[in-house]
């Protein structure tokens, strides 16, 4: 066996024994760097950001508190939903923050541990309250299914620092480099390494159900997905750029609705 097979040999045990399978949707992930580890990064990388932008105040705008208020709806929805099916565990060390930045971009993210951004530029597009829970659904589903974490993993292994006991971030240089390049809002997250097909999938599929069971009508995502694939042009929003949206996608989406539905009733304000 040449040295180069061999690599390629341990690489794939090596792979297969840092898998997981999510609790919620069932598939099996690679999973090379710990959660908690994610976070703490996270945290510092979300507090910069922070520093480093315009953050619009909930005492003096109604849009900044609207963001806080789906945000935190969504939250309780989620962790129902994870005590529900009895893993509430993997939420405890979530500390929810939602926070609306003054930016032209039509984005919003979500990071490990609960840290949540919407940009101004996203808001003329969702328009009202159930579109917004539509994607913060959607962007929080990616946190929580862990698929960030799932895709540093995979790029991990690309580039040959996968360890049967996991990868510690610490100063672990290139490890850092692909953390930035997934979480880092000034790299735009998402876009270096964007998410996949499946990720999508999934990330549509509880995003509308976790937007139901905050009260929020699943229903408005159609028009949301139309109205930021006519955005699109010559140049698609920041958000289309990992969120490809197309006939195809919302054609799934509308396969989901009978079971998102189930889950929906009226929110009281």
């Amino acid at each position: 066996m040449t040295r180069t097979s061999l690599i390629a040999v341990v690489a794939i045990a090596t792979a297969a024994a840092a898998c997981s399978r999510n609790s919620i949707t069932g598939r099996s992930q690679l999973s090379l760097v710990s959660e908690s580890e994610l976070q703490t990064a996270a945290l510092t990388e979300y507090k910069q950001f922070l520093s480093e932008n315009k953050v619009v105040s909930s005492a003096a705008s109604k849009d900044a508190d609207m963001v806080k208020r789906v945000g935190n709806r969504i939250a309780t929805a989620i962790t129902k939903y994870y005590q529900q099916k009895g893993n509430a565990n993997e939420l405890k060390d979530y500390k929810w923050e939602f926070n609306l930045v003054d930016s032209k971009e039509v984005n919003a993210w979500c990071m490990p541990g609960g840290k949540v951004v919407v940009y101004t530029g996203l808001l003329p597009i969702t328009r009202d309250e159930a579109s917004l829970a539509v994607v913060l659904g959607h962007e929080i589903t990616h946190a929580v299914a862990g698929h960030s974490r799932e895709r540093m993993s995979q790029q991990m292994v690309a580039q040959g620092l996968q360890t049967a006991g996991g990868v510690a971030l610490g100063n672990n240089t290139r490890a850092l480099n692909i953390f930035n390049a997934i979480y880092a809002p000034g790299a735009q997250v998402g876009v270096l390494l964007p998410n996949s097909r499946k990720q999508e999938s999934e990330a549509d599929h509880y995003g509308l159900i976790f937007a139901a069971m905050a009260g929020y009508n699943p229903e408005v995502a159609v028009s949301f997905w139309e109205r930021m694939a006519a955005a699109g042009g010559q140049k698609p929003p920041l958000l289309l750029s990992s969120h490809p949206s197309d006939e195809q996608r919302i054609a799934n989406i509308k396969k989901l609705m009978p079971e998102a539905l189930k889950y929906y009733t009226p929110v009281r304000n």
